[in-house]
């Protein structure tokens, strides 16, 4: 049976990718930091689709989370097919007005625990000849803006040279970048919406949808939308600076309250 361990698994955009993948077959593993929501979700899937799904209670923003997932990645008595690297979340405010930890914990989930479960899993896919890992970034990562968009540059820069090193094994590496999406992130961050234009926001399931058929096609990179993809594209044509200059405009007509 195929299995797919999923991070960030009960809520947004993760919990869409669980309920796409259950229907699609996969065996699941399902990550976060609630036990609870683990369970009830876990029990949904199970009920509805008739498919086993594995709970993994684990806070990637410290050393014992990251390394308890990165066992069950290692176990090559039962293999992971696909790991979608979905946690994260965002700290409000600007540079300097986020408590430093805030910004350690961030970059601990962003970019040290997909490095460490992107290593663990990709061994035994290597082996076997087949595999997939999707990592989530988002369009900021093509937006200067802070660590939240650092860190997400560095999931994709990541993702598509570990692709690269990779040719010829029969794995695929993707990153996911979305833009505006209608999940949990922006409340649990403490941030407004309500200045957000409504044809800005894309529902998870599209957003899963998407990258999933991107996925299919070889792609190592997906930007569900087509303004998002438009906005990649602009941005990659804009000078960093002019850039820099749009996001500051842009944060501050998208203010946070």
């Amino acid at each position: 049976m195929t299995t797919a361990l999923i991070t960030g698994a009960t809520a947004g955009i993760g919990a869409a990718f669980a309920r796409r993948l259950a229907r699609s077959g996969y065996q699941l593993v399902l990550v976060a930091r609630d036990t609870g929501r683990l369970e009830r979700a876990a029990a949904d899937l199970g009920g509805r689709f008739g498919i086993e799904v594995e709970v993994l209670t684990a806070d990637l923003a410290t050393d014992e989370g990251i390394a308890a997932v990165e066992t069950r990645l290692a176990d090559s008595d039962r293999p992971v097919d696909l790991l979608v690297n979905n946690a994260g979340f965002g700290n409000k405010g600007a540079f300097l007005t986020v408590p430093l930890k805030d910004e350690l914990d961030m970059l601990k989930v962003h970019v040290e625990a997909i490095l460490r479960l992107t290593t663990a899993a990709l061994p035994g896919m290597r082996e076997r000849g087949r595999g997939a890992v999707v990592n989530v970034a988002s369009v900021a990562a093509f937006l200067p803006r802070g660590t939240y968009g650092a860190s997400k540059a560095w999931v994709v820069s990541f993702t598509q040279g570990v692709l690269r090193d990779l040719g010829g094994t029969g794995v695929r590496m993707m990153a996911l970048c979305p833009g505006f999406t209608r999940t949990e992130f922006h409340e649990r961050a403490g941030m407004g919406t309500g200045n957000i234009p409504a044809w800005s926001w894309l529902s998870a399931e599209r957003v899963v949808e998407e990258a999933m058929r991107d996925l299919a096609r070889g792609r190592s990179l997906s930007v569900p939308g087509k303004r998002y993809k438009a906005v990649v594209a602009l941005a990659r044509l804009l000078p960093s600076g002019r850039l820099g200059g749009l996001s500051s405009k842009a944060a501050r007509s998208y203010r946070t309250n």
